[in-house]
């Protein structure tokens, strides 16, 4: 268990420093009128986001594909709720998923620990715990309202990995992973009990969950309440099984039906994304609620999906389970009406374990010691570049494989000493040439980095 600390000083030591330099004669006044510079713009930074903390919303989808979504270059099928809140908002080019599958991707992302410090580092059935701190918990040291609906992935009933055992108030929906691929279920569960739904007994599709996950979420957004809110919103869509209610709007077109079902399931999540959008302009919040969607990881191939049919995973090598960018990289477009400047596009590399930061940040409480996240809060607000520190993928299947990408370069390795491949992405971001053998400095750093990066799990052990 990694220990936070909820009492550290502030990440930033402007103002600490200025303390300790005032009486050195030494100092000079270029030096003093710099560090005040940055301390005041931090200040102006922290007011503008304190001065009342945003609603906020996290819609996660489930094996969307970056290129899956028309802003992200999607030619074959139509999202125009997606792209709408892109125009009016902010698109990230360079976010990548916490995991290249769910549960992984899940636990990064409520703790702020990238999947070799996480819990749960694989699809599995080990359950967070009650010394993991998660988004949640902190988000109630704000008095947040915190409600979590859809697909959860992070712990079994009876175990300590609860939604309402780990921060969430109110809970709707998946705990465990497989039972969420159906989804016409015949029950699910809010909090502590079961809710049946007979119009899916004995096989029926009578009723798609989908729709009911939307519904739960305008109906809490509607909810009047003094107190802001966290609503974790991580739909099951378009994970296997392949299925909509209909192949509406695509049933016409001249594909493969498992593609046709493919679009119409993203044609479900994009237009329930707008409703969720709507409801917050219907009830006068946008101004107050800052939004993010994106995806837990890159495009499946189950079920008779081709993902090179549609460029699902846009220009990029790989999918699911895999740690080429096409498995990690991931759409990510956050709106904050008249907060965040709309119609951008941001190159800004940042990661699921960043979410956990951003969030604290934003909501006026200083990030705890201990994350492997950095907030994104500049970026959003200002739209400013930031350097990030290196980024770091395990994966447990099949083997054990790594990543990790240091400013433009990226390196992959499958298997524990097997030799790195490695790219430029600033060149090359489809990772077609492979240029360890004449970069074998950058192959020295980044091993360094990889032996360094990750701590022993009992759980999830080295072969």
């Amino acid at each position: 268990m990694r220990l936070l600390n909820f009492m550290s000083a502030p990440r930033y030591h402007v103002i600490a420093g200025v303390v300790f330099l005032a009486p050195a004669l030494s100092c000079s006044l270029g030096l003093m009128l710099v560090v005040f510079g940055l301390s005041l713009a931090k200040d102006l930074r922290a007011a503008q986001v304190n001065a009342k903390p945003p609603n906020i919303i996290f819609i996660l989808a489930d094996d969307l594909g970056y290129g899956d979504i028309g802003a992200y270059g999607q030619k074959h099928f139509r999202t125009p709720r997606l792209d709408q809140m892109a125009r009016e908002g902010i698109r990230f080019t360079q976010y990548y998923a916490g995991s290249t599958v769910c549960a992984p991707s899940r636990s990064v992302l409520m703790t702020g620990l990238h999947s070799g410090h996480t819990r749960i580092r694989g699809n599995g059935n080990v359950p967070l715990d009650y010394g993991d701190l998660t988004l949640a918990e902190i988000l109630k040291k704000k008095k947040y309202d915190t409600c979590a609906l859809g697909k959860w992935g992070l712990g079994e009933a009876g175990s300590t990995g609860l939604p309402n055992l780990q921060g969430f108030d109110e809970w709707f929906g998946f705990l465990n992973q497989k039972k969420a691929h159906n989804h016409f279920p015949e029950v699910v569960w809010r909090n502590q009990q079961l809710w049946q739904f007979p119009e899916n007994s004995e096989g029926k599709q009578g009723l798609f969950i989908h729709y009911k996950f939307t519904d739960a979420a305008i109906n809490y957004i509607k909810t009047p309440r003094e107190a802001p809110f966290f609503l974790y919103l991580a739909y099951t869509l378009p994970h296997k099984h392949v299925i909509a209610p209909t192949a509406k709007p695509y049933k016409d077109e001249k594909w493969p039906e498992p593609q046709k079902m493919l679009a119409a399931m993203i044609y479900r999540l994009d237009r329930d994304v707008g409703k969720i959008l709507n409801a917050l302009d219907d009830q006068g919040l946008s101004e107050e609620t800052i939004v993010f969607f994106c995806s837990d990881n890159g495009p499946h191939n189950q079920e008779g999906i081709d993902p090179g049919f549609f460029r699902s995973s846009g220009p990029f090598r790989g999918i699911k389970r895999d740690l080429y960018e096409g498995g990690i990289r991931s759409p990510m477009i956050v709106r904050w009406k008249g907060k965040i400047q709309p119609g951008q596009t941001s190159d800004q590399v940042w990661a699921a374990w960043d979410v956990f930061p951003t969030l604290t940040e934003l909501a006026g409480l200083k990030v705890p010691l201990g994350l492997d996240g950095e907030s994104m809060v500049e970026p959003l607000l200002n739209g400013k570049i930031k350097k990030h520190a290196p980024l770091y993928w395990e994966f447990h299947e099949k083997g054990f494989h790594q990543a990790a990408r240091m400013g433009d370069w990226k390196a992959v390795r499958h298997g524990v000493d097997a030799s790195l491949e490695l790219y430029d992405l600033s060149i090359d971001p489809g990772e077609t040439q492979d240029v360890s053998s004449s970069n074998r400095r950058m192959i020295k750093k980044i091993e360094s980095y990889l032996a360094s990066a990750r701590s022993d799990s009992r759980e999830w052990p080295l072969p």
